[in-house]
């Protein structure tokens, strides 16, 4: 057993661990922060998205000791500080990006992510960016107008798939 310390969504952590733990497995078994998703454990799902000092990182990909000392961002940290949604979630909320619900926390990770490095992407770029999330319900057209509405773009112009 090891010790890990990290912050997560702005608060200092810490916990013991093995060191095959996943950070995502850490995230949610250690600190109870169950937003974050699993789906896959292979990395090709994206539904455990986090951001690790800054970047979008599958977190069933990394062990939580290669997190130690980051700065880490789950969906849970993603509200505004009163607790209303950030951006990217109402955009998901009022653009029904969402359906069932399990890819979502993903997604808005990756799509946070993605508005961060370019603000106002392109439809393509959305839809290229997202090539490592999966969903099986939505048919991705709604995810990319709630990430075009999130940038502030037009999103009547969205081609339907």
């Amino acid at each position: 057993m090891a010790q890990v310390n990290m912050t997560v969504n702005g608060k200092p952590v810490s916990g013991e661990i093995e060191g095959r733990t996943l950070l995502s497995d850490f995230l949610r078994e250690g600190l109870g922060l169950t937003g974050t998703h699993v789906g896959c454990d292979t990395s090709q799902c994206g539904a455990c998205v986090v951001h690790v000092d800054g970047a979008a990182i599958k977190s069933c990909t990394m062990f939580a000791a290669e997190a130690a000392g980051a700065d880490v961002t789950t969906i849970e940290g993603m509200a505004n500080a009163d607790g209303s949604l950030g951006v990217v979630q109402q955009a998901f909320q009022d653009h029904h990006g969402l359906q069932c619900g399990f890819c979502t926390p993903g997604m808005v990770m990756s799509a946070a992510a993605l508005l961060k490095d370019t603000p106002r992407p392109t439809e393509a770029e959305i839809r290229d960016y997202l090539e490592g999330n999966l969903c099986r319900c939505t048919g991705y057209h709604n995810i990319v107008k709630a990430i075009m509405a999130a940038s502030g773009q037009d999103v009547s112009a969205v081609a339907a798939e």
